[in-house]
């Protein structure tokens, strides 16, 4: 089969495609042909050779990818020979080896693509959809809502948008150029601005300043972060989800007091338990999915092209979820 090696951790072009043998289910385990594999910033991070989050650095050379969609081709021993054939998708935990024709994982791992259901959407609503049902369980959304999303136009800003606007929440959407913005605006948010515009909270103040943000979804950080706390209402909630824009905003708990809101990371152990499991996550935002509340935009890229793929994630070149498919 073909994959994507990393043999040296460093910039995107370190990611080769090459021929390698086929892996082989063992006990409790299945083969999936990839259909699609989902590209996260986790990702890049631990191509780098920088630790994401939980995710620890990967024994050279390794094949990156814990996301996949594709059909059952071959099962282990002590798996249901039910299993051959079936469209699944799964995330493979902190075990890699999503960027490949063929990629193995545990049968518990699996869920059944729901009918209508692309592998691609799946394979985003499998990572990206379970995170975004993480976040949304810590805030009440309803037709009183007025939410701020800083980064509207990825994947998870995507998926964050049209749950919110389901809630019946008015949406502030956030992105970086005119692409991006007129992206968030097909997407259902009812204001959609550029925050590469110096004057981007003015306009917002101008079109809701007797309606400030109660809600505050952050998955940027740095100077952007610092000026959309500025729209919080007192009792507001800043929800942050990460910090792609070079790190988390600081904030003290003596500002935070001063102001009357709260600021909460919501990533991490704490998202998982009070879901009652990942799979709960992954089973809400599958369902979500193939009911078409949910909609995710996805960036393809062929397979062979993950470095360029990379590449555009790091750069903020992309919209949407980022998929590679053979």
């Amino acid at each position: 089969m073909h994959a994507i090696r990393l043999h040296e951790f460093g910039p995107a072009e370190n990611l080769r495609y090459e021929s390698v043998a086929d892996p082989e289910p063992g006990p409790g385990q299945v083969r999936i042909a990839v259909a699609a594999s989902g590209v996260h910033f986790i990702d890049a991070s631990l191509r780098s050779g920088v630790a994401g989050g939980p995710a620890p650095l990967p024994e050279l050379p390794t094949t990156p990818g814990r996301e996949v969609a594709g059909t059952v081709d071959r099962v282990g021993p002590d798996v249901e020979p039910s299993w051959l054939g079936r469209s699944v998708v799964a995330h493979l935990g902190q075990v890699p080896g999503g960027y490949a024709e063929l990629a193995v994982t545990e049968v518990e791992r699996l869920h059944e693509i729901p009918a209508g259901l692309s592998p691609d959407a799946a394979v985003a609503m499998i990572g990206t959809g379970r995170t975004t049902m993480g976040i949304v369980q810590f805030a009440e959304s309803d037709a009183d809502s007025v939410a701020v999303v800083t980064a509207a136009a990825g994947g998870i800003g995507t998926l964050l948008v049209q749950y919110l606007k389901n809630a019946g929440a008015t949406v502030i959407g956030l992105a970086g150029g005119p692409e991006k913005v007129d992206l968030v605006a097909r997407n259902g948010a009812d204001l959609a601005v550029d925050y590469l515009r110096a004057d981007w909270a003015d306009r917002v103040r101008a079109e809701f300043g007797d309606r400030p943000a109660t809600l505050l979804f952050d998955g940027v950080g740095g100077e952007i972060t610092r000026t959309a706390l500025d729209l919080l209402a007192k009792g507001g909630q800043h929800l942050v989800y990460g910090w792609s824009g070079g790190g988390p905003a600081q904030i003290s708990a003596e500002e935070l007091a001063g102001r009357g809101i709260t600021s909460q990371n919501v990533l991490g152990p704490g998202m998982y338990q009070r879901a009652g499991g990942l799979r709960t996550l992954e089973d809400r935002a599958l369902a979500e999915a193939a009911a078409g509340h949910l909609r995710p935009d996805l960036h393809r890229f062929p397979l062979a092209q993950a470095g360029a793929a990379h590449r555009s994630l790091e750069t903020r070149a992309t919209t949407g979820k980022v998929v590679l498919v053979p």
